[in-house]
């Protein structure tokens, strides 16, 4: 194994693998490693569909050799720290690596730990998550009969933030489909204060929600799970003028003991895990303080070292972590990275906060969210060669888009180097 490269980048994932393909794009003769341990590569937005059997799990999954760009060397190896200093990631079993440039893609991590009882929750079942086995998520809502189906999410920040929305719009919809509605309270909440940032897309869901007769819950956090009985402990997060009202013998049953302790019993839960960096990186100088890589928002350079750079769901960007986010980073930091090599300053600090969250909201039916830093409204005038001409309406054309026309273009595209 070589010890030293140009350009050292730390996984291949999305944007590891997007990055390493632009830049041979821009250069084929760069030096190129990657630090990847995984064998299999992954394409997570369908886990939604996945979990609602909608799509098969099968066909998420590649082989990482069929993903990883020719021309990089594939080092199949789990990076456990950094010297940024002496510009060296260590590994954990083949040494040190040096660099002269450096790109963490490293994604984020599951801590179910973060909320007590939560990984009891999984073993034993009693809890589902499409971010953990979206097959057992179907297997879930197959045979869910009656009582509440709870959907929640955690305070920390998430991959694809409205991922836990749209699992509870589908399961909603096939309970009306399979005559469970009557008998059916299904709940979604979240620490936070609306359904969705962007006001337009907010407006539709907010009929969707009215729609499936969902007890939508804001400023609900999660922090404990009763295994054996079953009920879902939560904090308030609200403000106090804002704090509401809940009387026991409720339809749910829901009770509030003091002013900080909420109990939700369910039948069925469907959770989003709490997220982090992966450990090596957030207790490294790399790290801001909560945890997530420190880049700038708008050039992905480091803003301690400025041979490093960070994207994808590692970096502490203040805007949703989605592939579509990444689409967007990539030829920002691909362009940095070869003005530093070129010896000219990193000067594109055009990235905008651009994401895009696909929000299913039935069978056959899908907003489409694409955002800025500011959660302006920001679809793309090419969805209008589709004939969708307000994507923040429910359509059916971007339910096609949603499981045919984005995995073509992740495979063929993406993972492919080219621009999208």
């Amino acid at each position: 194994m070589k010890s030293h490269y140009q350009v050292l980048i730390i996984g291949g994932g999305t944007a590891g693998i997007m990055t390493a393909g632009q830049l041979l794009r821009k250069n084929n003769k760069l030096d190129i490693g990657i630090l990847e341990p995984s064998e299999t590569h992954y394409y997570q937005p369908a886990w939604t569909l996945v979990g609602a059997g909608a799509y098969e799990f099968d066909k998420t999954a590649k082989p990482m050799s069929e993903v990883m760009p020719s021309g990089v060397d594939w080092i199949k190896e789990r990076a456990s720290g950094f010297i940024p200093e002496k510009n060296t990631v260590v590994t954990e079993s083949s040494g040190d690596i040096t660099y002269d440039y450096l790109v963490v893609a490293t994604g984020l991590v599951m801590e179910p730990s973060m909320i007590k009882g939560l990984p009891e929750a999984f073993e034993k079942g009693v809890a589902c998550s499409n971010y953990i086995d979206p097959e057992f998520t179907w297997e879930t809502i197959r045979n869910f009969k009656k009582g509440n189906a709870l959907f929640t999410q955690p305070t920390t920040p998430i991959k694809c933030g409205g991922a836990p929305q749209k699992i509870a719009y589908l399961a909603a919809d096939y309970f009306r489909k399979q005559g469970l509605k009557d008998n059916t309270h299904v709940i979604f909440a979240t620490p936070g204060s609306v359904i969705f940032g962007v006001k337009e897309i907010r407006e539709t869901l907010n009929k969707v929600i009215d729609r499936y007769g969902i007890h939508f819950k804001p400023f609900y956090a999660p922090k404990e799970i009763d295994v054996e009985n079953k009920i879902v402990h939560f904090n308030h997060s609200a403000p106090e003028e804002n704090r509401c009202v809940i009387n026991e013998d409720n339809e749910l049953g829901e009770k509030m003991i003091g002013d900080v302790d909420i109990q939700v019993p369910f039948d069925m839960l469907h959770i989003a895990p709490p997220q982090a960096a992966p450990k090596f990186v957030r207790e490294s100088v790399l790290a801001n303080q909560t945890g997530w890589l420190d880049v700038d928002h708008f050039s992905m350079q480091h803003n301690k070292f400025p041979n490093i750079f960070g994207l994808g769901d590692v970096a502490a960007l203040p805007t949703a972590k989605t592939g579509a986010a990444v689409r967007k980073q990539v030829p920002i930091v691909v362009e940095n990275v070869m003005s530093l090599i070129n010896g000219k300053k990193a000067e594109n600090h055009s990235y905008n906060g651009y994401s895009s969250c696909p929000l299913v909201t039935g069978y056959g039916k899908m907003t489409l969210a694409e955002f800025d830093y500011n959660n302006n409204f920001i679809p793309d005038p090419k969805l209008k060669r589709m004939l969708v001409f307000n994507s923040a309406k429910e359509h059916w054309r971007l339910w096609m888009l949603k499981k045919y026309g984005l995995p073509h273009l992740y495979w063929n595209k993406m993972m492919k180097g080219k621009n999208v």
